[in-house]
């Protein structure tokens, strides 16, 4: 199926701020008040899309700032891309998927030199999927206090 990115809408984030993962993808649970969290990502600092496959959201994705975690060395120039897809769609081999629409997503709007993405180290089912697209782990760093129950990150980049 063909996974459609557009511009995210408040009832998309309020979707998917109640989605909950089971541990320890709990991690990336929003837990911060709603209001806040509808503000952020239809704000105009954070450039955020949903991905919707049928009509349906599968997912989200912002892109630049909001997809680095403080701490790390984003001195290269690239297009940061954060991700966020649906719990239930979650662990079924469609994750290259739903990263290709991301990116053609950027490709066609930032035209970057390179393509970013930082991920937990302990997640490796991202970090393989985000691999078979043609991204290189690049750098690791760890951070304190830990970031989404995360104290160690790996950065990869394609292009």
């Amino acid at each position: 199926m063909t996974v459609l990115v557009r511009p995210v809408t408040a009832a998309d984030v309020e979707e998917f701020v109640g989605w909950r993962y089971e541990a320890p993808y709990d991690a990336y649970d929003i837990v911060e008040p709603l209001e806040d969290v509808v503000a952020y990502f239809v704000g105009p600092d954070v450039e955020c899309h949903a991905l919707l496959e049928a009509g349906e959201l599968i997912g989200f994705c912002t892109f630049g700032e909001d997809a680095r975690i403080p701490g790390g060395d984003y001195s290269a120039e690239a297009l940061d891309i954060g991700l966020g897809i649906r719990p239930s769609s979650t662990g079924l081999g469609r994750g290259a998927a739903f990263v290709d629409a991301v990116i053609a997503h950027a490709e066609a709007t930032h035209p970057p030199s390179a393509l970013r993405v930082t991920i937990a180290a302990w997640n490796r089912r991202a970090r393989r999927v985000w691999a078979r697209c043609g991204f290189r782990e690049t750098a690791h760093f760890s951070v304190h206090p830990p970031v989404m129950d995360a104290k160690h990150f790996v950065v990869l980049v394609r292009g």
